[in-house]
């Protein structure tokens, strides 16, 4: 298969895991009636934002690089926080 289309679907992907995190959380505040993020918004935004990271690497692309890049630092420091809530809540 072309590496070309190879990485067209490695950047849809990508896409749609961004896509995902959004209708997760379109569906969690539809069940609680009130806005709220779930962890999976967070896994779904790494995991999108790690895919488009790697994509815009290939593209050479330095605008979405610098994005893309500052997004998974976002993305895995509110994880960590979580993280270190439910454990400081677990003491």
């Amino acid at each position: 298969m072309d590496k070309n289309i190879i990485w067209m679907i490695i950047g849809f992907t990508g896409q749609g895991f961004f896509s995902a995190r959004f209708i997760l959380q379109w569906v969690k505040s539809e069940l609680k009636r009130q806005s709220i993020i779930p962890i999976g918004f967070w896994y779904f935004s790494l995991l999108g934002g790690a895919t488009l990271f790697a994509y815009a690497i290939y593209k050479e692309d330095p605008v979405f690089i610098v994005g893309q890049g500052a997004g998974l630092f976002i993305y895995s420091r509110n994880l960590y926080l979580i993280r270190k809530r439910s454990l400081e809540e677990k003491l």
